[in-house]
This record gives structure tokens, C-alpha cells and sequence, in this order.
């Protein structure tokens, strides 16, 4: 074979779009499905029973379609109606009632009523492009903010502008490292609290447990650290969740709260402030 030297315009000049289709066997059937859904002004449960008859990873499909939710976020609600271990096929067989009633209480039957109703226009096929796309990201990056905001309200309800957020901190031998609270500034910090919600943009697991370890190896050992998460998302992870849960307990992770602790987290971030002479 002859050597040649390429030039970056031959390359660029012979791109082309790499076509491919979208359906599968999979998609195939749930499109099948779809399309035998009668229509009605309201659906029952046995019409959400019958999206379920033959086929559960169809009808699992179909139920996440009308409810205009990812594969995991229908997962992580029936979890926490149903129990994590119970949102399965199997689940479904043993107790088909029971999950039914699930998806009851997420209002599918209402949903199902309110998309075969729907009459839309040209345009609802470029919104919901935009929604399935761009949508997501901007959902996930809400969602990650929505936790930094909740928390930032309460640390300035207690410290007003004594802190610094979103930054640098200074630890041992002048190591650095990044951290969403620094109370009560980077430089020599007495409270350092990250704030991380599983189900955000960025926030994985793994990225929850690595930015708290990371935080602990820097840190001065006499300097609370304070963890705030949420996201029922962790219900699928409850092995990661129990590492946090052990940094806590070994006394790494002065404590954990979630938005739901908010009047605990308030208390002793009082308490933390009387202790410090912040």
C-alpha cells in the first residue's frame, strides 16, 4: 500500500451523516400497543392492566410515555410507593393489583385521558423536541441548583454573609479543594458544607461519595463537614448511600440531611454557630 500524507480537507471534505434507524423490536411493539389504546374521555385500571397484558417491558414503556418520565424516574416513584426491590416483572405477576395501584397513585389513567385527548398543533412536535432534548439537561441542572438554593437559604438565614459559596476552600499544608460552602470563608474555614442531589445534571453516585472523600482528605480533621442530598434516586444505589452513611458514622461527615431535614439541619447549624462565635 502506497503511503500518502493526508490533508484535514480531504477528511472534512468526505464526511458524510451517519444514518441509522431509531426502532427496534422493541420500539416496533410499543408502537403497536400505542396505537390499539382505545380512545376515551377516561381510563381505568384495567385499561392500564391491559397496556401491561403480554408484554410487561412494553407496557412499563408505554406507562412511562404517557407519564412524560425517563425509564429511571418511573422506576425511582414506584420504588418509593412500592419498594425498590418490587418494580419488577415478577413483582408485577405476583401482585398485578398492587401495581396497578401504584401507577394509580402516579396518575397514569389521568395522563392516558389527557394525551389521547390531546389535539396538537405543528408546533407541539418542535416543543417536545426540544423538551426530550435540551429539556432533560436543563431539568437535571434545576434540579442540582435546586438543592444548592435550598441549602444557601438556610446558611444565610443563620450566618447572613459570613460565608463563601461555590468555591476553593483551604485544608491541610495549604491543599485546596472545592466545596459549595465555606463558612465562614474559603481561607480558613470552620464549616464546610456540599450540597449534592442524585438526579441532577453531573451528580452521579459515584460523583456524591468521590466529592465528599475528596473533601475529607483535605480537610482539616477538627473542621465539621456537612453533607446535604436528596433524590429518591438513591433508592436504586443503596449501596453508595451506605458508604456516606459510614463516613458519617466514623465521624468523616459530621451528619447528613435532605430537604426534608431542614428544620434539624437549621438547629444545628444555630447550634454550630453559638459553638463557634460565628
Amino acid at each position: 500500500m502506497q503511503i500518502v500524507e493526508q490533508k484535514l480537507e480531504d477528511i472534512a471534505g468526505a464526511l458524510s451523516t451517519l444514518e441509522a434507524p431509531w426502532q427496534d423490536e422493541h420500539a416496533v411493539e410499543v408502537i403497536t400497543r400505542i396505537c390499539a389504546v382505545p380512545a376515551k374521555l377516561e381510563y381505568s385500571d384495567e385499561d392500564v392492566a391491559a397496556l401491561f397484558e403480554g408484554n410487561f417491558r412494553a407496557g412499563f414503556t408505554i406507562a412511562q410515555l404517557f407519564l412524560g418520565i425517563s425509564k429511571d424516574e418511573l422506576q425511582d416513584r414506584l420504588g418509593a410507593i412500592l419498594g425498590p426491590g418490587r418494580i419488577g416483572s415478577k413483582s408485577f405477576q405476583a401482585n398485578p393489583a398492587e401495581f396497578i395501584a401504584a401507577l394509580g397513585e402516579l396518575e397514569l389513567p389521568a395522563a392516558m385521558a389527557a394525551a389521547v385527548n390531546f389535539r396538537p398543533a405543528w408546533s407541539d412536535i418542535l416543543v417536545e423536541r426540544l423538551r426530550s432534548g435540551r429539556g432533560k439537561a436543563i431539568q437535571g441542572q434545576k434540579r442540582g441548583r435546586g438543592l444548592e438554593d435550598f441549602t444557601e437559604a438556610l446558611v444565610r438565614g443563620v450566618f447572613g454573609d459570613k460565608f463563601e459559596s461555590r468555591c476553593q476552600f483551604t485544608g491541610l499544608g495549604n491543599a485546596t479543594e472545592k466545596c459549595d460552602f465555606a463558612i465562614p470563608d474559603r481561607h480558613k474555614p470552620l464549616i464546610l458544607i456540599e450540597a449534592k442531589g442524585y438526579g441532577a445534571t453531573g451528580s452521579k453516585m459515584t460523583d456524591v461519595v468521590g466529592d465528599a472523600n475528596k473533601i475529607i482528605r483535605v480537610k482539616r480533621p477538627d473542621i465539621p463537614f456537612i453533607l446535604v442530598t436528596d433524590g429518591i434516586t438513591w433508592m436504586r444505589r443503596m449501596s453508595d448511600l451506605k458508604k456516606l452513611v459510614k463516613l458519617q458514622n466514623e465521624g468523616s461527615i459530621m451528619r447528613i440531611y435532605t430537604t426534608k431535614m431542614a428544620g434539624q439541619f437549621e438547629s444545628d447549624l444555630l447550634q454550630l454557630k453559638r459553638e463557634y462565635g460565628i
